[in-house]
């Protein structure tokens, strides 16, 4: 992803999640995806979608049992 993509999908999830420790990052040799950050914590990977010329983007986010306790 560009950069100014990965800045907009920064402020995104600051806003919605109120929560200014949220970054987004780019992916080491992946220009479609970017990861998802809490801090240091890894949340999930942001795809990008581009479909008969719109775009979106789609969060993926794993949760292990054991990280519910």
């Amino acid at each position: 992803m560009q950069k100014t993509e990965i800045e907009k999908l920064t402020r995104y999830f600051r806003r919605v999640f109120g929560n200014p420790a949220i970054a987004v990052r780019a992916r080491p040799k992946l220009a479609d995806s970017a990861e998802l950050y809490v801090g240091e914590e890894f949340l999930g990977i942001i795809s990008k979608i581009e479909d008969e010329g719109e775009t979106s983007y789609d969060l993926s986010m794993s949760i292990l049992d054991i990280d519910l306790d």
